[in-house]
């Protein structure tokens, strides 16, 4: 069997600005709009959903620094479309 050397892009069911519904996980039955798709990794972005909390120093962008929220991507397997864009 030969080594793959580049990865191959996934297949993703959703694209961006589809509802969807989460199936699996923590965050399951949780609704929300798909914000970005990265298909080298099969993984999606939900609003609303997986959010992590970072703990960030001042900088330009946040000059006050704390605690920022961010959704985290999950994986395009855990994810139903509910609705198309």
């Amino acid at each position: 069997m030969a080594k793959q050397t580049k990865r191959e892009r996934v297949d993703v069911h959703v694209k961006k600005g589809d509802r969807v519904v989460v199936i699996a996980g923590e965050a399951r039955d949780a609704q929300g709009v798909v914000k970005a798709v990265d298909r080298k990794r099969g993984r999606v972005t939900v609003e609303g959903v997986n959010v992590v909390k970072r703990h960030t120093r001042p900088s330009q962008r946040y000059p006050n620094g704390g605690i920022v929220e961010n959704e985290a991507p999950i994986h395009a397997s855990n994810v139903r479309l509910v609705e198309r864009d």
